[in-house]
């Protein structure tokens, strides 16, 4: 059912430009530009400051640039070679149709609550939005025909503000429509449209919006909208809300709004992949789907269902599980069951954990058995997620149904610029499409070490003066105290040795491990010869109060004059700040609880630009560390004391030493060569395209087959 909209604030506003440089409007609303570097230089050639201003947002940007300065620009030749340049680039890349791939599979829907694409979109939390966003990137550039699903929140997600005190404050990033890069999706007769999700009385309307993420086009459903009850205009407008029934409702307008918007436009895919278990409720859309369009019976349509779906997992812990009480979802499910003709104990079986079969409807449990294609998201997670869910796999056909695929980050994406366009002569052109290919990496030995140092320099400087500029705002626009200044980052000094730590806060992490031993610390950080400063930054959960404890005690520690503005905290964690910081610092910290980490995407991103990894033997790392690319803490299981001696043993013997081993030229040539042999482990193995290839070969391929065979025998 479509309605028209009656929100105005819906239409976004690109001004209209020059005709000679109208492409300018194309390339501003389709995040391409945010990982091809031409795309950037363009916007910033235009006008740096406005760039700088607007936060590399370009539709902002080009509603604050005076007409008469977009005139000037069309006179300017040098503009006009790189808008030509530019725009020739987007344009091919729009139409090529090569898929990086032996075939092509059947079209793909990906479901997920969270992407993050960029942070002019924030409508992502941490590493699971990171991932779908490089997951969209990858498959644009790989040219596979996937969809994406996902949500508006038009109040995005909590804006981290620290107190004087330490103590984190939220404030709502609410997302300013007329200059994100989100336009409306229209009905057949160009309105807004609007559709009503199944189910659920009184009814819910969804307004479809769309992000261009290359040549993948990423569907968000916002509730924000006239037709709804104010109560339900806020079921999208916080990401993870801590409301138990709003979030259910959440998650019923994610899978099943979410499937019938794909319906509603006639979009035609063959393959249900879901990103952890938020929107696991598809599954019994595209049951009902099965069955009412293709005439299956409920046991056909269940198996068709379980044969065609896809479910990632990313929890290391049953408790980590969102689970919803029975009523709760007998209010919103009790006719929905009834059409397929299942009755209520069948129903509930799909969610029941028999681990603890009472506690209530289990999404994660849901994915698990609605999908015959299941993996987690490195080899060791899968090994834990086997364990874990030992009895509900036994009922469903045995452990055997859990395989990995190891996460991937999305090379351009994250890549330095300008170590992004000097591969081309580094590892020859045509790289992009052989970056899975470890024999093209060995290359990078080639560029002499003076270079590969000033661009990683050049890094740091740009990361400390990025915190530097956040200081001095936050102190022009509130006004706040030195200490809080030093706590910040104001201090920073890119000549020393500098290890990062970001992440979410939560205990789990272990963010303070390095805290551990405060004396032992400080002659560390004020060693007078060999100095060490670290940058900590990432969020608490909202309703996570012992790790907003965590991160008091690293803001207090961080304003202890003892350590002489050698520890900073870097307010507000996002994707702008990450970039700066897996390029700018020099060690990428990591010291979870053994088996917590699933995988953690920010030290592959760390590493391929030579950010040498620190980490416990977890996740992806378990995997990646060769002995020579970078650091392994403790042992195979965790002990907070042993962890931490390993850790201070580490800096004082190994890390700290190598880094300052400057001979005469001015920097560590060991220490460069681990930064080379960290790019040529990590980049092909860790990278969006060998990621997407073993989804192909594991799942996507096999799965069109088997649908293509059905096809034939029906």
């Amino acid at each position: 059912m479509a309605l028209p909209n009656k929100d105005p604030s819906a239409n976004i506003a690109v001004p209209k430009l020059p005709g000679a440089i109208s492409g300018l409007s194309e390339i501003a609303l389709n995040l391409w530009w945010t990982w091809n570097p031409k795309g950037k230089q363009l916007f910033e050639m235009l006008n740096p400051y406005l760039w700088k201003e607007s936060g590399h947002n370009p539709i902002a940007m080009l509603r604050s640039i005076p007409e008469a300065e977009l005139q000037k620009a069309c006179e300017d030749s040098r503009f006009m070679q790189a808008y030509h340049y530019a725009y020739a680039m987007f344009q091919n890349y729009m139409q090529d149709r090569t898929v990086y791939a032996e075939e092509e599979p059947l079209p793909i829907a990906y479901f997920c609550a969270e992407f993050g694409l960029h942070h002019s979109v924030p409508i992502y939390s941490g590493g699971l939005g990171f991932l779908a966003g490089d997951i969209l990137k990858e498959s644009s550039d790989m040219g596979l025909p996937v969809v994406g699903v996902g949500f508006m929140y038009p109040e995005g997600y909590v804006r981290q503000i620290i107190g004087s005190d330490g103590w984190q404050n939220g404030a709502n990033q609410t997302i300013d429509k007329d200059v994100a890069p989100i336009e409306r999706v229209p009905d057949a007769k160009g309105e807004h449209l609007i559709v009503q999700v199944p189910f659920i009385d009184p009814p819910v309307y969804v307004a479809v919006r769309k992000i261009n993420v290359g040549r993948v086009t990423l569907y968000l459903l916002d509730t924000e909208v006239d037709q709804n009850d104010p109560w339900d205009r806020q079921i999208s407008s916080h990401l993870y809300t801590p409301d138990i029934e709003q979030r259910l409702r959440q998650q019923i307008v994610l899978g099943i709004g979410g499937y019938r918007v794909l319906e509603v436009l006639g979009i035609e895919y063959s393959i249900l992949h879901l990103n952890e278990g938020h929107p696991a409720f598809a599954l019994f859309e595209r049951l009902r789907y099965f069955m009412e369009k293709e005439g299956l019976t409920l046991d056909e349509a269940i198996e068709g269902v379980r044969k065609t779906s896809i479910f990632t997992t990313h929890t290391p812990l049953q408790a980590a599980t969102d689970v919803y009480g029975f009523d709760a979802v007998a209010k919103y499910f009790s006719d929905y069951w009834q059409r397929p003709g299942m009755d209520k104990e069948r129903f509930f079986g799909f969610g029941i954990n028999p681990d603890n079969p009472g506690s209530g409807f289990n999404m994660t449990v849901l994915g698990l058995r609605m999908c015959a294609q299941i993996n987690g998201v490195s080899q060791k997670h899968a090994e834990v997620t086997r364990k874990i869910w030992k009895n509900v796999l036994a009922q469903e056909g045995g452990a055997e149904t859990i395989t990995h695929v190891t996460n991937g980050v999305h090379l351009p994406t994250w890549l330095d610029d300008t170590l992004f366009e000097k591969l081309d002569g580094i590892l020859g052109e045509g790289w992009l499409g052989m970056q899975d290919t470890a024999e093209i990496w060995e290359r990078i030995s080639l560029p002499e070490d003076e270079t590969l140092w000033q661009l990683h320099y050049d890094n740091k400087v740009a990361m400390v003066n990025f915190i530097r500029e956040r200081v001095r705002r936050k102190w022009a626009d509130e006004g706040i105290d030195p200490p809080v200044a030093m706590a910040e980052g104001v201090m920073l000094d890119p000549d020393v040795l500098t290890i990062g730590f970001a992440r979410r806060m939560t205990s789990y992490k272990r963010p303070d491990l390095i805290l551990h031993d405060l004396e032992r610390l400080e002659k560390i950080v004020n060693n007078f010869a060999m100095p060490v400063q670290i940058v900590f930054a990432g969020k608490a959960h909202p309703a996570d109060n012992p790790g907003k404890k965590i991160l008091q005690r690293i803001f207090k520690t961080a304003q202890d004059p003892r350590f002489r503005g050698r520890i900073a905290f870097v307010e507000d964690y996002g994707e702008d700040v990450a970039k700066y910081l897996v390029r700018g610092v020099d060690v990428w910290l990591n010291n979870p609880l053994i088996p917590m980490e699933a995988c953690g995407t920010g030290g592959m991103k760390a590493a391929v630009n030579g950010t040498l990894h620190l980490s416990a033997p977890d996740g992806w790392w378990s995997e990646g560390y060769n002995g020579k690319n970078g650091w392994a803490i403790g042992g195979e299981s965790s002990d907070d004391a042993k962890d931490a001696e390993s850790l201070y043993k580490l800096l004082e013997e190994e890390i700290v030493p190598k880094f300052y081993d400057f001979d005469d030229v001015g920097y560590s040539k060991a220490w460069l060569e681990m930064m080379r042999e960290s790019i040529r482990s990590v980049a092909p193995r860790f990278g969006g395209r060998r990621m997407m290839k073993e989804y192909l070969a594991k799942f996507y391929l096999p799965v069109s087959k088997i649908i293509m065979q059905e096809r034939k025998r029906h």
